[in-house]
């Protein structure tokens, strides 16, 4: 059965906030601690660009408009970025050995595209859930609720 262990990290991301939690207890008595945390502020894109998207001809004398740059979405995957290089850091200096991942489906995909093969094969469990706005008391009982039931799901 899967189960909260001592020293198992939690991270929990979405595009601008980062907590990463360890487990000061055991898969008894877990006890979810802060280790850190990150915030970054991402304005909208409308407030990050000024210009109005450009327009392109085609070979045939078409004109189309070209998509607008997501100025916000670009800040959100180079914050993820930013947290999986630091979760490989922290794993290199031997910090954990197991990893439990919380995090939105898109802020998942994106960890997903830059977090390091030695940290991915760390990852015991992930949640697709927004839980950057819980207390740590809320996070814990949903890992462990969470680690509980994947024992039986695969």
């Amino acid at each position: 059965m899967k189960s909260l262990t001592s020293k198992m990290r939690v991270l929990v991301v979405d595009g601008a906030k980062a907590m990463v939690l360890r487990n000061d207890g055991d898969a008894v008595s877990p006890n979810l601690k802060l280790v850190w945390t990150y915030e970054q502020d991402s304005p909208a894109t409308h407030e990050q660009g000024a210009d109005t998207p450009g327009r392109t001809n085609d070979s045939f004398g078409r004109r189309s408009a070209m998509e607008q740059t997501d100025w916000h979405r670009l800040d959100e995957a180079k914050f993820v970025r930013r947290v999986a290089d630091d979760m490989a850091k922290d794993l290199a200096a031997g910090e954990f050995e197991k990893l439990v991942v919380v995090a939105p489906p898109i802020a998942l995909g994106e960890f997903r595209k830059v977090v390091s093969d030695r940290v991915a094969k760390t990852i015991v469990l992930e949640i697709h859930k927004d839980m950057t706005k819980h207390i740590v008391d809320e996070i814990e009982k949903l890992v462990v609720k969470s680690l509980y039931e994947s024992s039986f799901t695969g």
